[in-house]
Formats: C-alpha cells, sequence, structure tokens
C-alpha cells in the first residue's frame, strides 16, 4: 500500500487585499502566496487608473495590463477594480471575507473594519520576501 503524505487542511476562508499593483515581480507574487495559503480564496482589489491618479499614485501600467497580470497569478481567485475607498466595507460584506489583509505600511489605516473583519497588516519581510516564512497566522497575527 502505497502512503500518501497528508495534504494540509486550508480553512475555508475568503482573503481580501487591495493595491495599484504596478510592475507586477517577485516580491508581490511573494506576498499573494502568503496570502493565498490563510484561505481558500484570494480576492485581489486592483486600482483603477482613476483611482491610483485621484490619489497622487499614477501608474505605469493601465488598469487592463494590470488587471490581467493578477488573473494570471495562480495565488488569486479573483480580480476586482478598486475605485474608492468606501468600497472596502461593501467589498467585505458582498465577498463574505473573513480576513482584510494589507502591507503593514497601512498599518491602522483600516482599524474601523474589525466591527465586521479580522484586519491583518503583513510585514513585507526582507529584500527577497520569497525566504521570508510568515509562520502560522492566529487571530490578526503570525506566530
Amino acid at each position: 500500500m502505497t502512503a500518501f503524505a497528508a495534504r494540509p487542511i486550508i480553512p475555508r476562508r475568503t482573503i481580501l487585499t487591495y493595491g495599484r499593483f504596478d510592475g507586477f515581480g517577485a516580491a508581490e507574487a511573494a506576498l499573494l502566496k502568503r496570502l493565498c495559503c490563510m484561505g481558500a480564496d484570494l480576492i485581489v482589489g486592483c486600482s483603477t487608473d482613476e483611482f491610483a491618479d485621484a490619489n497622487g499614485a499614477p501608474c505605469r501600467d493601465g488598469f487592463r495590463r494590470r488587471r490581467e497580470t493578477l488573473e494570471a497569478c495562480r495565488y488569486v481567485s479573483r480580480v476586482i477594480p478598486e475605485t474608492c475607498w468606501e468600497q472596502k466595507r461593501t467589498d467585505i460584506v458582498n465577498y463574505n471575507v473573513s480576513i482584510f489583509a494589507m502591507t503593514e505600511d497601512w498599518r491602522g489605516a483600516f482599524d474601523d473594519l474589525q466591527d465586521i473583519v479580522d484586519v491583518l497588516y503583513v510585514p513585507l519581510g526582507s529584500s527577497d520576501p520569497a525566504m521570508q516564512p510568515m509562520g502560522e497566522y492566529r487571530h490578526g497575527t503570525f506566530n
């Protein structure tokens, strides 16, 4: 009889994150991989060109190209457009999100969402994020 290695059980959680994802590279892929490992579905809100411009952070690549790049990423379940700051609460409810995750440079900015979702600020790690394990996620922190 052949023994099979036990597969880790992934909780049926939906993770939501947002960003511009302009110049998608290894660091962004590593971040999405780490988020994907925390649940069953990873939804990525990609800033539209208009939203990025309005916030003083224009993108080199257009929204369509950034969206296509994210959709091609195997860690991403769904890509939605980020059009305004206020949509986050609605998206959390509409997509039944369990964890709202942003990079730690946003620490504190989304604490007002804690009444409806577990808010997580994710460490970026070193210059090679793929080499930095995040540990195990438990109740809003990594151990």
